[in-house]
């Protein structure tokens, strides 16, 4: 199941208590956990370092089988393992306090013996802040303790015997047996003191949670194709909310590679304005009302330090220094090195991020979200600068770091703002300085069809003066910019499934970005592929592709940013919102599509 320590990262599960989250191997250990927040430290951090980067393992003493599912509808994590000796089911979860006195970061871990007699280990080896100090670990009232300056984990246990707190580890061993419950529950504070649970009070809050995540996603109403899918990746994609102000982040990992070996090893753990056209669609789609609303007044508020330019992520907190740094202590999932912390793309200009903006805002009017006085002078003022910047150039929706250029989804995406703030204003919703803002957004749109199109092959291309192609103009008609019928529109998909395609699996483009190595198919594109097919009458092709990439999600159905060509293994950090969120937009648009409705 590992090489050289190390799980495959399509064997991992997430777990999550909208503040954090845990990375579940199918062997059972808890490998990666930030502490207190998704943008934290690591307490547990294997996955970067399999020697010393810390975890939480739960496994039988024998040689066993796995099969693991989520709770229906829920993000509860039910693993069973089968022995020799008999089967036992571990159960874990991110706990969701109640209204009493509770941890707010809490990690619960029931054993259930079905049949037979299984002898079963666990093991806790933190190491705080990625696995560069190592944890102070001793016994306090009754619990086994680690601690290390600001940060403290209680570990409390019932039906484990009593535990071993040794020089590195808090362990044990137990026998699990028919219709015995053992549990093992992990209590954090940063800056604050322990609170140590009762068994009552553990279980209710386990019951609290059940019943939390299966009313949330009972809400959902769709019921077409890949019903499945859309609500797992839904659920995915709630997991990846920062419930104390509403963001999303990118994925709750860092460093995971996109190419084993390579240095293509980023810090998603931050949310993207990229994402929020996206992350308001399908929210709204699904019947998320409250999470789109809170997401569209985080993204808002967050934006206040640096309107009317818009930075490209921002911390979970609202704060905007993102600095990158190398963690080289660390040799990186599968010795992929350097493993890296903030983001230098937040230090970059990427002008597709306002037409994004924008876009959603026009989207979360016309849902029926009210937007005040204030808001709406920003919005305005945010359109009003993209008229000043359109025409330089930038680094792109893929955050090259090589030269800068005139990127041509980026223009695409200026005009996308543009034309948005002109039916916002339209529709009374901003002050109208339209006569303006849709002068220039007819001189992008020139600008585009002299210099971002390729008469000879008839499609659009990467950037002005390039020949290369870019997969993210699959997008051109989810933002309305080409009509479904344009030609210009179907030689751009046809010349992209050419040129970055293998089936229904697409590269992002080919050609420099100033990082080096390889990377794999890019799923977000590959399911802008299907969008594409099916919003141009293509549905039985998009069909096709559809059902070929949902059988690509791992076993509990999740995705990482990428996949291998050579063997379909994962690559890139894991689960991916953008992903879930992509794979969401193609079943509703193929579903209406197949509906008669657009």
């Amino acid at each position: 199941m590992r090489e050289n320590g190390y799980a495959a990262i399509r064997d991992y599960a997430v777990i999550g208590d909208g503040r954090t989250a845990a990375l579940v191997a199918k062997d059972g250990s808890i490998d990666w956990l930030c502490l207190p927040d998704f943008d934290s430290s690591s307490v547990f951090g294997r996955i970067l370092d399999a020697r010393r980067g810390g975890s939480f393992e739960l496994q039988p003493e024998e040689p066993f089988e796995v099969e693991r599912r989520y709770r229906p509808d829920s993000n509860i994590l039910e693993t069973m393992f089968r022995t020799s000796s008999g089967t036992v089911q571990i159960t874990d979860a991110m706990l969701l306090a109640d209204d009493g006195l509770a941890p707010m970061r809490e990690v619960l871990r029931r054993v259930e013996g079905l049949d037979g007699h299984v002898p079963m280990r666990w093991r806790i080896e933190p190491r705080f802040d990625f696995g560069r100090r190592r944890a102070r670990l001793d016994r306090r009232a009754g619990r086994a303790f680690a601690s290390s300056g600001p940060d403290a984990l209680a570990v409390s246990t019932w039906g484990t015997g009593e535990p071993i707190v040794a020089e590195e580890a808090i362990k044990g061993r137990f026998v699990a047996e028919p219709g015995s419950t053992t549990v093992i529950d992990l209590t954090a504070a940063h800056q604050e003191p322990v609170v140590l649970p009762c068994r009552d009070d553990v279980e209710r809050r386990f019951e609290r949670t059940k019943r939390f995540w299966t009313e949330w996603s009972g809400r959902i109403p769709y019921d077409g194709p890949w019903r499945d899918a859309v609500v797992r990746s839904a659920l995915a994609l709630r997991l990846c909310v920062f419930a104390p102000s509403g963001a999303i982040v990118a994925a709750p990992t860092t460093s995971l590679p996109e190419w084993i070996g390579g240095t293509r090893n980023w810090d998603y753990r931050f949310t993207w304005l990229r994402d929020a056209t996206f992350a308001i669609d399908a929210l709204l789609r699904l019947g998320c009302e409250s999470e789109a609303t809170s997401f569209f007044w985080w993204f808002m508020h967050a934006s206040h330090l640096t309107q009317p330019r818009l930075q490209i992520l921002y911390r979970v907190n609202g704060a905007h220094r993102a600095k990158e740094r190398e963690l080289d202590e660390l040799p990186g999932y599968m010795s992929s090195r350097p493993v890296r912390i903030g983001n230098g793309a937040a230090d970059q200009v990427q002008l597709d991020v306002y037409g994004d903006v924008l876009d959603s805002v026009a989207r979360f009017a016309s849902s029926g979200g009210a937007i005040d006085r204030t808001t709406a002078k920003e919005i305005a003022a945010i359109a009003d600068y993209v008229t000043e910047v359109w025409d330089c150039v930038d680094a792109g929706i893929w955050e090259v770091r090589g030269p800068p250029a005139h990127h041509v989804h980026s223009k695409i995406m200026c005009w996308v703002a543009l034309d948005r703030a002109c039916k916002l204003a339209g529709a009374g919703v901003i002050p109208d300085r339209s006569t303006r803002w849709r002068a220039v957004a007819d001189e992008i749109r020139r600008f585009v069809e002299e210099r971002g199109f390729d008469r000879v092959r008839g499609t659009y291309v990467r950037a002005a003066g390039q020949e290369d192609l870019d997969a993210a103009l699959l997008t051109l008609p989810m933002f309305e910019f080409a009509g479904e019928g344009d030609p210009r529109l179907a030689g751009t998909i046809d010349a992209v499934e050419r040129a970055l395609a293998d089936g229904p699996f697409v590269y992002r483009y080919r050609g420099e970005d100033g990082v080096g190595g390889d990377e794999g198919y890019f799923l977000p594109c590959s399911f802008w592929l299907v969008d594409a097919l099916a919003r141009t009458g293509r549905l039985a092709h998009a069909t096709r592709n559809m059902d070929q990439l949902v059988a690509c999600a791992n076993d509990v159905g999740l995705y990482a940013e990428e996949l291998r060509p050579d063997d379909g293994a994962f690559l890139g950090n894991f689960p991916q919102a953008l992903v879930h969120l992509a794979l969401i937009s193609a079943a509703l648009c193929v579903s209406e599509r197949s509906e008669g409705r657009s």
